[in-house]
């Protein structure tokens, strides 16, 4: 399922990707949720820490919303809106869940079910490049580490340096669009 979205979007981006200038790029990556991750995100859902009988739909691996997932790099930002529109255009019924940080939207996401399955649903993400190579560091590293890693995510000092780097990596595509458009 995550391969027939992946080639979906891989298709709908051509139009895109082919009018490319020199110095603009367009990345499309898959995932597939890891076992381990998915059975984290349904334990989390429990609100009292114990099974509740009355919903065990909860607890399915079909009620997670990014069970397959695609995201989408663009460099500069401002291809950003132009793929999530067309990603929109095609994904008229999937749920918008935009990732904000301090009120501006830092990705396009969206949820909903796959062509490939009536009971599993995808995500895509349209992200900038240099904020979504960042957040695959930083997944492994600081959201989700390894054993020995653990709880080094909640340290205020590497919050701090998370969001100065995001900032930083905005600052240097905000400076390049603005020269870019001089020259």
């Amino acid at each position: 399922m995550a391969d027939r979205l992946e080639a979906e979007i891989r298709y709908l981006m051509l139009p895109i990707s082919g009018r490319l200038e020199r110095h603009e790029r367009l990345a499309v990556k898959c995932r597939v949720k890891s076992c381990e991750s998915a059975l984290e995100k349904l334990r989390a859902r429990q609100e009292t820490g114990t099974f509740q009988r009355s919903r065990p739909e909860v607890y399915t691996l079909t009620s997670l919303n990014d069970l397959a997932g695609v995201r989408v790099l663009a460099f500069p930002r401002s291809r950003l809106a132009e793929v999530h529109n067309l990603l929109r255009a095609e994904f008229r019924a999937w749920t918008p869940d935009p990732v904000k940080d301090d009120g501006e939207v830092q990705a396009f996401k969206c949820y909903g079910y796959c062509k490939a399955s009536d009971r599993v649903k995808g995500e895509y993400q349209v992200v900038s490049m240099l904020t979504g190579l960042f957040w695959e560091v930083e997944h492994s590293a600081i959201y989700k580490p390894d054993a020995r890693l653990a709880g080094i995510g909640e340290h205020l000092g590497m919050q701090g340096r998370t969001r100065d780097v995001v900032k930083a990596l905005r600052a240097f595509e905000d400076q390049f669009e603005a020269l870019a458009r001089e020259g």
